[in-house]
C-alpha cells in the first residue's frame, strides 16, 4: 500500500472530493481520507445543487468518489480514514496519523473536515434534526411550504431566519424563548405578520413520528409541524490545531456563532506553507468546494495544485504571525464586518455571498 502521496485530502465530503477530483486531473496522486461522517447524513435529501436536486446525501458522495477514483485518486475509509493528528516533518511534508494507528506521508494538505451543527438544548432536537427540525429554508423551504412553521429564538439570528422563512408559507410563529426580543425586532415582525410567542419551550409535541408543535413550560401548546433553529456552526478542528494553525470565533452581534479555520478566502491557504482548506471548515457560509486556479501563471504557486512545482524550502515551516498581522492593521485589516450578514469575521477569512449547499 502506497504511503506518500503530493497532497492528502482530509475530509471526504463534497468540498474534500471538489479539491481531490481538480488535483487528480491535475496529475497529482492523491488520498481521500473519509471519517464516514457527514455533516448532512440526518438529510433524506439535498436540494438546490444542480443536476443532483433529489438525491441523497450518499448518492452525491457515492458519485464524486467514482470521478475521483476514474482519475487515480485513492480513498481510506473509518478508522484508517480518521486523522488524528498531523505532524510536520523536517523536509517540509507532513506525516498524517490515523485511527486505526496507521500513518501517511503527503507533500502538501488540504483540510477538509467540515463542521458540526450544535443543537440548541432541547430535547428531542438531535433526533429530528434533518426531518423537521430545520435550519435552511434554500434547503428544506419547500418541502414544509405554506405549513405552520415556528422559528425558536436562542440568538441574533433568529429574526432574520423568520424573515427567510416567510417567503415560504404566511404561518410563520417566532418562539422567543430564551432570547431577549427588542422593540425594534417586534415590529418587524408585526409588519411581516409573523406572530410572537412569549416563554420557554420545554419539550417537541411527536405524533406518529411526526412533529406537530412544541409545548411551553406554562403548558401551552403551539401547534407547528417544522421547528427552525439556529445551531452553533463548530469547525471540526482537531487536525488544524495539531498543526497550531489559527480557529478563531465567528460572531453576529457580538455573540459566538460558530468558529472556523483561518484561511485566505480566495485561494484557501492557511498561515501554514503547504496546507490549503475548503469548504465550511474554513467558513459556515462557504460555498464553493475549492476556487480554481490555472495550472501556471503569477498566482498558481498558491495552490496545491501547482505546489510540487515549488523550490525546495527550508525545513523550519514559515508561519504568518505578528507581522502580516501588523500589516493588515496599518491597511485597514483586522475585524470587520461583513455588508449584508453584519457577521464579524477575521479579515482574511469572510463568507461567501451565496447560500450554502
Amino acid at each position: 500500500m502506497d504511503n506518500s502521496f503530493d497532497v492528502v485530502v482530509v475530509g471526504g465530503g463534497t468540498a474534500g472530493l471538489a479539491g481531490a477530483l481538480t488535483l487528480v486531473r491535475a496529475r497529482r496522486s492523491v488520498l481521500v481520507l473519509d471519517s464516514g461522517s457527514p455533516r448532512n447524513a440526518p438529510a433524506a435529501h439535498l436540494h438546490g445543487y444542480l443536476g443532483r436536486d433529489g438525491a441523497s446525501p450518499g448518492q452525491l458522495l457515492a458519485v464524486g468518489r467514482a470521478e475521483v477514483a476514474g482519475y487515480g485518486g485513492a480513498f481510506r475509509s473509518g478508522a484508517a480514514g480518521t486523522a488524528l493528528a498531523v505532524d510536520r516533518l523536517p523536509d517540509g511534508g507532513f506525516l498524517v496519523r490515523c485511527a486505526d494507528g496507521s500513518a501517511v506521508r503527503a507533500d502538501r494538505l488540504l483540510i477538509a473536515t467540515g463542521l458540526v451543527d450544535e443543537l440548541p438544548e432541547l430535547a428531542g432536537l438531535q433526533e429530528r434534526w434533518g426531518r423537521d427540525v430545520l435550519h435552511c429554508p434554500y434547503c428544506h423551504g419547500w418541502e414544509v411550504r405554506d405549513e405552520p412553521i415556528a422559528v425558536l429564538a436562542t440568538g441574533p439570528l433568529a429574526v432574520h431566519q423568520a424573515q427567510l422563512w416567510r417567503n415560504w408559507s404566511e404561518r410563520v410563529t417566532l418562539l422567543a424563548h430564551t432570547w431577549p426580543l427588542t422593540g425594534e425586532d417586534r415590529e418587524l415582525m408585526s409588519a411581516l405578520g409573523v406572530a410572537v410567542v412569549e416563554g420557554e419551550v420545554a419539550g417537541l409535541d411527536v405524533v406518529g413520528d411526526r412533529l406537530t408543535g412544541v409545548t411551553l413550560a406554562g403548558g401551552a401548546a403551539v401547534p407547528c409541524t417544522a421547528l427552525v433553529v439556529a445551531p452553533r456552526f463548530t469547525a471540526r478542528a482537531g487536525v488544524p490545531r495539531s498543526l497550531g494553525l489559527p480557529v478563531v470565533t465567528v460572531e453576529r452581534a457580538g455573540v459566538a456563532i460558530g468558529t472556523c479555520l483561518e484561511a485566505d478566502p480566495e485561494t484557501g491557504a492557511t498561515a501554514l506553507r503547504g496546507v490549503w482548506a475548503a469548504g465550511n471548515v474554513a467558513g459556515p457560509w462557504s460555498s464553493w468546494p475549492v476556487r480554481r486556479r490555472p495550472a501556471c501563471g503569477r498566482r498558481c504557486r498558491s495552490t496545491p495544485t501547482c505546489a510540487r512545482r515549488r523550490p525546495a524550502r527550508p525545513s523550519k515551516p514559515t508561519v504568518r504571525g505578528g507581522a502580516a498581522r501588523a500589516r493588515r492593521k496599518a491597511s485597514g485589516g483586522g475585524v470587520g464586518r461583513t455588508r449584508r450578514t453584519g457577521v464579524r469575521v477575521s479579515a482574511r477569512v469572510r463568507p461567501c455571498r451565496l447560500s450554502a449547499v
